[in-house]
């Protein structure tokens, strides 16, 4: 099978094989270009035709970074069949699939977004949908992960809360109300795993100490080794984007 391989002019050149294809697909991406090619292809008959519409997917290559620097601004992160979320509790990919729908596969830990082999990837509507679909994922990976981790360091540390909730905020890590209920952000399980303790257990200490007085950061220091502010400062260095 036809490996990848990186042109000078047009970038990383991805070979994707379609045992239905019928014949050499090129589209060009931000900074490659996907080829699906049918059983048989040679390397000799992929470079012929890379080499054929050289000039045009580089000129579409140009449009396309145009493009998503209007729609998404400089430094954003497109959305392809590189992108990854891998951390200690929880991977997230793309990949290419033979069908020509889109659909996941998930389970606690672990979701994989299954594209169509001729996606789009540099279209803006398609950069739209897998931002919402991956948003969602996270959501639900959140939804499964979180809570148990926060009931366990509630029985551990004899801080008993009512209800945990997942949210998509972007802009706060957790809260808690008078009634003890806990909202956290699903995007905190992107966050390093010291942190991602941090947040639940400044939320708990909220279920004794509703305020950040004095008491409040002395019973948080009992519980992160004197390291609370520490952990504060720190914590700003992140955001909620995956992008």
């Amino acid at each position: 099978m036809l490996q990848n391989f990186t042109d000078d002019q047009l970038g990383q050149i991805v070979v994707r094989l379609n045992v239905r294809a019928r014949r050499i697909i090129m589209r060009p991406q931000v900074d490659g270009v996907t080829v699906t090619i049918p059983p048989n292809t040679s390397a000799d008959m992929l470079m012929k035709t890379l080499d054929r519409f050289r000039d045009e997917l580089h000129k579409r290559q140009q449009a396309i970074r145009k493009s998503m620097t209007e729609k998404w601004g400089d430094g954003k992160r497109v959305i392809d069949l590189d992108f990854r979320i891998k951390n200690d509790i929880v991977a997230l990919t793309i990949d290419s699939g033979t069908r020509n729908v889109f659909y996941s596969n998930s389970k606690p830990g672990e979701t994989t977004i299954i594209c169509p082999p001729d996606t789009q990837f540099d279209a803006p509507e398609c950069q739209e949908w897998l931002h919402r679909v991956i948003e969602k994922a996270l959501r639900q990976q959140a939804s499964w992960l979180l809570p148990e981790r926060l009931r366990a360091l509630s029985v551990l540390h004899d801080l008993p809360f009512n209800r945990c909730k997942v949210n998509v905020s972007k802009g706060r890590w957790g809260s808690c109300s008078t009634r003890k209920d806990i909202n956290l952000s699903c995007y905190l399980i992107l966050l390093p795993s010291h942190l991602r303790e941090y947040v639940m257990l400044h939320e708990l200490c909220h279920t004794r100490e509703m305020n950040h007085g004095p008491r409040f950061w002395e019973l948080l220091d009992s519980l992160t080794g004197g390291r609370a502010k520490e952990l504060r400062n720190e914590l700003k260095a992140y955001r909620t984007e995956v992008w």
